[in-house]
């Protein structure tokens, strides 16, 4: 059985897969975007905020400057190939792996 997911269009970098109840996006190393602004604006996304209103400020949940050095080419050049960071923001899980796949899990239900 195929899992049901959104597919990205022009204006929604993200899809959502349904099966897993996540969010699927992929940062590019050698795009003009920096791996925290994809982030900030795929949350902005999924919870419907304006980031340019201050809303949301991705320093409430990680550093985004270790972010980036963490997910930055080496020293020698070459792409990292393993590792990821996870943290909390807008009550999502996030995660981050060095592939450049960004994983956003929405907040849990509330038990009844």
């Amino acid at each position: 059985m195929q899992p049901k997911t959104t597919p990205p269009d022009e204006t929604n970098e993200f899809r959502y897969d349904q099966a897993n109840d996540r969010y699927v996006f992929h940062y590019d190393n050698d795009g003009s975007a920096t791996i925290t602004a994809t982030i900030v604006h795929a949350l902005a996304s999924i919870v419907d905020t304006d980031v340019s209103q201050g809303e949301f400020s991705l320093y409430d949940s990680v550093d985004p400057d270790a972010l980036e050095r963490i997910f930055s080419k080496k020293m020698d050049g070459s792409e990292r190939t393993g590792g990821h960071v996870a943290f909390t923001a807008l009550d999502h899980e996030v995660y981050v792996y060095a592939n450049g796949d960004v994983i956003i899990y929405p907040p849990a239900a509330s038990p009844q």
